[in-house]
């Protein structure tokens, strides 16, 4: 009787090795490999008489895909348009932020059938949710199954016009000796279910499981099988969801939905930019509002900023929704060309509402915040803060100044600051005053009282 083969990989980036190793040699993470079965595979030999098709680049004919509407705006916003016929589409996010109630308030609005495959749950479950989010349709058929050989018989019996899988890491392959969620399982049965919607031409989406450092479970190669990454963010004292592309072949990566949980589910926000400002003290310090890119969409929201004496020990720098290493290197700046000794003093930056901002148009507004916490001044009313700030203290050109500026004049500010190299570019007629900066203290003698 011959001995079963092992091998071991890592479970952060697939790393394979013939014994176990305690730090990995590729990701350099520690204890992440584990054991899995060597599979023998049978070799094939292909007919002399079968050749590869090879086809001119120029000669392929150019077919305008209809794209399958979810009818949530947010949703197909994301996506880039609505569902791809034969994508791959994973999304992933921490347990409870509303994955499950996303694809099933989806599937409902779908006008095609759509066989909603639950690993997690049972059909009585799934019948419960459904009545507490009015989900009402007979084009929804579930499916109670883990066992990946049944779903594949039950795909090819209804022919359904979308699958979703809740979740790829429950879903195994009975030929397979691993158990469900491990890294073979899970790599063997997305591509099983990638070729399966490539050959139908149906889309499949995958609810997939986050680690606790907040990646999506498995192989990093599942992410490099699907053709679209989604990510679903938000925190657990927030009533908002953001949900985030990270990866779409067949459109932006720069685009976000912005969702609001309720009792009923999740609901669309159409305006983010009002939510975010609905609850701002006008009359208080280190309060700023500043214009951030998400997608095509500017997004208006208010940079919190509060600089307290360090009583004991080393002084606190705490960002919620900013990158710490950024805020770093503003105080850095603050310090050495705004002549802001914040050094000794305890730090902490706020992005009002839960949302993560990324990108660094949003910097000059960190500036001020922090600004005006520090010299106990107010910011003016009705003023809104845009641009880079650079190691010297100068500020940057940022992209997209005109959607910037109609989003601000729209909410009713009256005053914008931006990068002086911005002023060359600006197009949009408005009437709100346009000031532009070219170095931090510019711009905090603007925008402070």
């Amino acid at each position: 009787m011959s001995k079963n083969k092992t091998k071991y990989v890592c479970s952060k980036c697939g790393y394979e090795s013939l014994q176990w190793q305690g730090r990995c040699p590729n990701c350099e993470t520690w204890n992440s490999f584990t054991e899995e079965f060597v599979e023998s595979k049978k070799t094939s030999v292909k007919s002399k008489n079968q050749i590869s098709l090879v086809t001119p680049l120029n000669s392929i004919e150019e077919k305008e895909e209809h794209r399958i509407k979810t009818n949530i705006n947010e949703f197909d916003r994301v996506l880039g348009g609505g569902l791809m016929p034969g994508s791959v589409v994973l999304i992933g996010g921490d347990p409870g932020i509303g994955k499950s109630t996303l694809v099933m308030q989806a599937s409902a609005k779908i006008n095609d059938k759509v066989l909603y495959v639950t690993g997690e749950e049972s059909v009585k479950q799934i019948s419960v949710r459904s009545k507490r989010l009015k989900v009402n349709t007979d084009n929804i058929l579930v499916l109670a199954e883990t066992d990946l050989e049944l779903i594949t018989a039950a795909i090819k019996e209804h022919a359904p016009g979308v699958v979703i899988i809740d979740s790829i890491q429950t879903i195994y392959n009975p030929e397979l000796e691993n158990a469900p969620g491990t890294i073979t399982q899970i790599r063997e049965c997305a591509t099983h279910l990638m070729q399966l919607a490539k050959v139908g031409g149906f889309p499949v989406i995958l609810v997939g499981h986050v680690t606790k450092e907040g990646f999506i479970a498995g192989p990093k190669v599942l992410e490099h099988v699907v053709d679209t990454v989604l990510q679903f963010e938000g925190e657990s004292n927030y009533v908002y969801r953001v949900l985030r592309a990270q990866k779409n072949r067949f459109g932006s990566t720069n685009e976000i939905g912005i969702f609001e949980m309720h009792d009923n589910g999740l609901n669309e926000v159409q305006n983010p930019s009002e939510i975010f400002l609905s609850e701002r003290e006008k009359e208080t310090t280190g309060s700023v509002v500043t214009s951030s890119m998400e997608g095509t969409r500017p997004v208006l929201l208010e940079v919190q900023a509060l600089v307290t004496p360090m009583n004991y020990g080393n002084p606190q720098r705490v960002a919620t929704g900013f990158d710490y290493r950024r805020l770093s290197i503003l105080l850095a700046v603050l310090e050495r060309r705004a002549n802001l000794k914040v050094g000794s003093y305890n730090v902490f930056l706020n992005m009002a509402g839960g949302l993560k901002i990324y990108e660094p148009s949003v910097d000059l507004a960190v500036c001020c915040a922090i600004a005006s916490s520090y010299m106990d001044r107010n910011s003016k009313n009705k003023f809104v803060v845009v641009g880079e700030v650079g190691l010297g203290g100068e500020v940057r050109s940022v992209s997209h100044i005109d959607k910037r500026i109609q989003e601000a004049e729209k909410l009713g500010f009256e005053n914008i600051v931006i990068p002086g190299n911005n002023k060359k570019i600006i197009k949009v007629k408005s009437k709100i005053n346009i000031i532009t900066v070219d170095n931090v203290n510019e711009a905090i003698d603007n925008v402070l009282k």
